[in-house]
């Protein structure tokens, strides 16, 4: 029986995780909310997120969109 639990729980990891692997692949790790935001801005900067347990340790951003409105405030 407990043979039978663990079986079911470790299918569910290896789905779940080519879900994971599928997502990131096809690039669809951003809520649509945030896409658009980012769209809205013309952000082309870099996005990181560190997750550790399953929870967002740490996040930030490089500030390739601020060097582009910057000079365009200019011309």
């Amino acid at each position: 029986m407990a043979d039978n639990i663990r079986s079911e729980q470790d299918l569910n990891e290896e789905r779940n995780f080519g879900e994971f692997r599928r997502k990131v692949k096809s690039a669809e790790v951003l809520s649509a909310s945030i896409e658009r935001l980012l769209l809205s801005l013309r952000f082309t900067g870099k996005l990181s997120v560190v997750m550790q347990n399953g929870r967002v340790l740490k996040s930030g951003y490089e500030e390739a969109y601020f060097s582009h409105r910057g000079s365009a405030g200019m011309e």
